[in-house]
């Protein structure tokens, strides 16, 4: 529920932490798209092993298939081995939640960010040429496999782009927020750039 950033050492350009209010998205999205997502949910689907992002003994921190499968057990997370090396996790997600302090409304996902039409052209179509869309990194889909139409995700960014806030970091800077309410991100920069975080207050409680 909470997550401290603090500035080790701010990039010579660029670098900000852009932060955007989850009410506020949640506002701008057309009602009959939220209504869309309620009903449908979205799903998240990844890839690791394929000479390209994470494997999954990185991404999970163990090369025990058996500790990865309990963890995403737990997590609610679908397993699907291709082969030794090739992971694919699908998750389903409800998209609107409710905060638990306020009872607000929130948007609250990565619909738009993890979805493929996100990519570069350039790079998107180079990735095309070497994967299968269901053998990408990461792409993101209706809770029901169904793909996501574009002008759909088109309102999504333009809802964030509406909202987005930037904080330029200056060295020592802490900037604390409500993780569930608001959702972050990062500009490019140059030159050396170190901003760490602290997490705090596990949601909903968990076993993990």
């Amino acid at each position: 529920m909470k997550l401290w950033f603090f500035c080790v050492k701010a990039a010579e350009q660029g670098g900000a932490t852009l932060i955007a209010d989850g009410r506020k998205v949640f506002s701008l999205v057309n009602p009959e798209v939220r209504q869309r997502f309620i009903q449908k949910k979205v799903k998240y689907v990844r890839n690791y092993g394929r000479n390209f992002g994470l494997s999954w003994q990185v991404a999970f921190q163990t090369t025990n298939r058996t500790e990865v499968e309990k963890y995403c057990r737990r997590a609610s997370i679908g397993v699907e081995w291709k082969d030794e090396q090739h992971l694919r996790t699908i998750q389903v997600f409800e998209p609107i939640v409710t905060h638990p302090k306020t009872g607000e409304s929130l948007w609250f996902e990565h619909t738009a960010f993890f979805h493929v039409s996100s990519i570069e052209p350039v790079l998107r179509d180079a990735l095309l040429k070497e994967f299968k869309e269901e053998d990408l990194p990461f792409n993101t889909y209706y809770g029901d496999g169904s793909p996501i139409e574009d002008p759909v995700l088109d309102q999504i960014r333009e809802a964030y782009k509406q909202v987005t806030v930037r904080f330029p970091w200056v060295e020592g800077d802490v900037l604390l927020i409500d993780n569930m309410l608001t959702s972050h991100g990062r500009e490019p920069f140059v030159g050396p750039r170190k901003v760490v975080v602290a997490m705090a207050e596990l949601f909903p409680p968990s076993n993990f």
